[in-house]
């Protein structure tokens, strides 16, 4: 998966989770939580729908490490080349 396909995926689980916020205005290095007005159980969520989606598995440890989308799309891509 390229990093095109990537973005648009995490908007996609986004828009998902929280279906009143408007992902496609975040800009690479806005904090999606805070940008996007998320709660913890929503950002929990985000981060399952991911891993289920993508086949990932993200240990709570790294979850401060993927909190933009320029941050979160190169940890994807690094955890995928892993697997």
């Amino acid at each position: 998966m390229n990093e095109p396909e990537l973005k648009q995926t995490i908007l996609k689980m986004l828009k998902k989770v929280a279906p009143d916020s408007n992902p496609e205005t975040l800009q690479p290095d806005d904090n999606i939580r805070q940008v996007l007005e998320m709660d913890s159980f929503d950002a929990l969520q985000f981060i399952v729908a991911l891993d289920e989606h993508l086949g990932i598995e993200i240990p709570e440890e790294d979850y401060g490490k993927i909190d933009t989308l320029n941050k979160l799309i190169a940890y994807l891509k690094q955890n995928m080349q892993k697997g």
